[in-house]
């Protein structure tokens, strides 16, 4: 088994409080912006629409890697996801995360297990088990190219 593992995603600003977010190996980036909230704009996905999806695509992946290995064939899997935000004393939070999953089995005797693999999901959920997890900043500033530098001076940072 892999002890660790590593995902990146670039983040580009685009333009007032809209970006883009790409990554390598995926073809189409996802521009969003602010949610209107906070001044952006509306129609677009959000950093918060982000982080809701990342918990209900994890809850969806994680049960399907949890029912192959219990070889349980599920007929569907929906997942509701709802984050709830709030001014606390350093600013905005996700105070709770509400999964709704709609799981449909083929028949009654499958319910009691169908019960068993949404609860072993729920504490299996990376994502989920991680929403308090350190973000350490490494930051890197540079100055802008200029056209006219002067002949013989090198742009420090370009």
């Amino acid at each position: 088994m892999v002890e660790r593992l590593q995902f990146r995603v670039e983040g580009h600003w685009t333009a007032a409080r809209r970006g883009r977010v790409e990554t390598e190996g995926v073809e189409a980036p996802i521009h969003f912006s602010a949610p209107p909230e906070f001044q952006g704009e509306a129609g677009l996905w959000t950093p918060e629409h982000f982080f809701i999806a990342a918990v209900a695509s994890c809850f969806i992946t994680t049960f399907r890697a949890i029912a192959e290995n219990s070889r349980f064939e599920p007929v569907s899997l929906d997942v509701s996801a709802e984050g709830v935000v709030e001014k606390r004393e350093g600013g905005y939070e996700f105070t709770r995360v509400v999964l709704r999953p709609l799981l449909t089995i083929s028949g009654e005797n499958d319910r009691q297990r169908a019960a068993r693999l949404l609860e072993k999901t729920e504490r299996a959920c990376l994502v989920s088990r991680s929403l308090k997890s350190e973000v350490k900043m490494e930051p890197r500033i540079e100055l802008a190219r200029t056209e006219a530098a002067a002949p013989g001076i090198e742009l420090v940072g370009a």
